[in-house]
């Protein structure tokens, strides 16, 4: 006996997406397929921003340790500023260790310990006859450490009652594993945004703070939108052979890709140009403390409503008896695809008997088989002596008998 496998169904060649695609909600991306990719790319980010915080920590502004800030812009006829001669201009005055900070070519900042009233005054004038200005034109000011620890314990509050809110809402308004998804993704923002400032060194002001609340609405915003197309496809889910939760969501996130895509690049644009244009030609030191923080959030935003939360989520519900057994449905319609058919081997036009149970069967050979005996002939049919007289026309095939209608009426009577 020999056997046929039925061939397994071509695999599906993945076309390339154009523009047009995209723009149209027709593409086919394998979001939840490859989700181990995005797995490995956070949890890459991450780490190195956990390594980064645990050894060089971040740069608190002086609104949260406290100190002096000394803020001015040097005349043209200085010419560009630069941190050396910045730094010798406070050098004698024993501010040695000073953080100096240039944005643009001629915006300065000097940051030091907390310092008396005189010896700030010496301080401004060092810097004023540097940068060839009056001492009125060098703003100075002056922030104690318990400010600081104010806005940090306020801002950790606010988060916490944050987190609670969003929490409850989701809940309600979905379920609680789309709440958690949605907690882990604004989580995964914050630590991302945290090393980000950890590994540049950028300073950590209360403009940062506010960023940092800013992003966590943005980034939940573009993930309820995810959510809300994939509870829209939930309903119709397992009317389609084969179909599974995953592959439901894997839908909804292109379904909405485009959306999602719009809505990151409105909200960008506008805090880029904050960050660039407002911080690097206008010279405006406070508004890059807001939109880099900004900026980053809104970009890993982003990134994590379509490539964490949404496959937590799918992760999460596969878990379901529901959808597990869905899941084997599907897998088992796929094992279906390819079925063994036994056929019976021919030899010489003639069919061979199929072994039944193991047992052997012996090859009919055509030259020593014995002929077949021909069939006897059909006995002849005996005359059948007509009973007719002579001379009667035989009747017409189809004509009435007048007796079988005659009766037929009077059952009919």
């Amino acid at each position: 006996m020999t056997t046929v496998t039925a061939p397994a169904p071509a695999p599906v060649k993945r076309q390339r997406h154009t523009f047009g695609d995209l723009y149209h909600e027709r593409t086919h991306f394998e979001f939840i397929e490859r989700s181990w990719r995005w797995a490995i790319l956070s949890g890459t980010l991450i780490l190195i921003s956990v390594v980064a915080f645990a050894i060089s920590g971040l740069n608190l502004g002086i609104d949260f340790v406290g100190g002096t800030q000394w803020q001015f812009t040097v005349s043209s006829q200085t010419g560009s500023a630069s941190v050396s001669k910045v730094r010798d201009a406070v050098t004698s005055l024993g501010l040695g260790d000073a953080t100096v900070l240039i944005v643009g070519s001629d915006s300065v900042r000097v940051q030091s310990k907390d310092l008396s009233t005189a010896e700030q005054a010496k301080v401004t004038a060092a810097l004023a006859k540097y940068a060839g200005i009056p001492d009125t034109q060098v703003s100075v000011t002056s922030v104690g450490p318990t400010w600081g620890s104010k806005v940090s314990s306020k801002a950790l509050n606010a988060l916490i009652v944050f987190f609670f809110v969003i929490a409850g809402y989701l809940t309600f308004r979905f379920e609680w594993r789309m709440a958690l998804a949605a907690i882990i993704a604004v989580i995964h923002d914050i630590i991302i945004t945290v090393g980000v400032y950890a590994v540049t060194g950028f300073e950590v002001t209360p403009a940062t703070v506010v960023a940092f609340l800013t992003i966590l609405g943005f980034s939940l915003y573009d993930t309820v939108v995810v959510f809300d197309k994939v509870k829209d496809n939930q309903a119709r889910l397992g009317t389609v052979r084969g179909d599974t939760y995953s592959l439901m969501v894997n839908r909804s996130l292109n379904q909405v890709l485009m959306r999602s895509i719009n809505t990151s690049i409105v909200a960008l644009l506008p805090v880029a140009s904050l960050l660039f244009v407002g911080t690097y030609v206008f010279g405006g030191l406070a508004l890059r403390d807001f939109a880099l923080a900004l900026f980053v959030g809104l970009l890993t935003g982003a990134y994590s409503s379509i490539f964490v939360a949404t496959p937590i989520l799918a992760w999460l519900k596969e878990r379901e008896p529901r959808y597990r057994a869905l899941r084997e449905r599907a897998a088992a319609d796929l094992a279906k695809a390819s079925v063994v058919v036994p056929v019976a081997p021919v030899v010489a036009g003639v069919p061979v008997d199929v072994p039944v149970d193991g047992e052997d069967v012996e090859p009919i050979d055509d030259l020593d088989a014995p002929e077949p005996e021909p069939a006897p002939e059909p006995a002849p049919v005996a005359a059948v002596r007509s009973t007719t007289p002579p001379g009667t026309p035989a009747p017409s095939r189809g004509a009435a008998n007048p007796r079988g209608r005659q009766q037929r009426r009077k059952k009919r009577r």
